[in-house]
């Protein structure tokens, strides 16, 4: 059943690296939960204590409104394929945006991907493993291009125009400062 640990130990970050989707949850004291599918090959393990997580635009941007104003933030994985297992890595964020100084060595760290936004530097505190044994199996059947090839036709002042207008606050109206950071 449930294990806790307080790093990222090597057999789990085995795991993290075989995973093709996570899923991201973060909240305020007094906003919505947001839970948050990624994938596209946008994370990286930079030791046993943290990760990060390149996050590219979205309809939406409340995990970068959430981590604002409270840095929370859980990162789940689960096994739809092979032996049952959850991995939640619990911790604090921060956002790295494309004007902070770090951003250069950070977005090295990845293929670059139109329309990316944010970096997330997640600071894990507690992980905890569970049995899983309630997930479905699932087939992975590839990446879907749609996210990428809207980025693309949109290019980078299309993709400036859509932060101004669509990913300046949260659903709560707490601010991103996405375009602050980022122009």
């Amino acid at each position: 059943m449930a294990q806790r640990y307080l790093e990222i130990s090597d057999k789990l970050k085995q795991f993290i690296q075989q995973q093709k989707i996570f899923f991201v949850a973060t909240a305020t004291a007094d906003s919505r939960i947001n839970i948050s599918p990624k994938g596209m090959d946008t994370l990286r393990i930079l030791g046993n204590n943290r990760i990060v997580w390149l996050n590219v635009t979205g309809s939406g941007n409340e995990t970068a409104a959430h981590i604002q104003e409270s840095p929370r933030m859980t990162i789940m994985f689960t096994a739809f394929e092979g032996d049952p297992m959850i991995l939640r890595l619990y911790g604090s964020a921060r956002a790295v945006h494309k004007n902070d100084p770090e951003w250069n060595e950070l977005f090295s760290l990845f293929d670059p991907l139109p329309g990316s936004r944010q970096i997330f530097d997640f600071n894990v505190e507690l992980v905890q493993t569970s049995c899983g044994m309630a997930v479905p199996f699932f087939d992975y059947t590839g990446e879907r291009e749609q996210l990428t090839n809207w980025a693309i036709n949109k290019g980078e002042e299309g993709i400036k125009d859509y932060w101004q207008k669509k990913n300046q606050s949260s659903l709560d109206e707490k601010p991103t400062y996405i375009v602050r950071k980022n122009l």
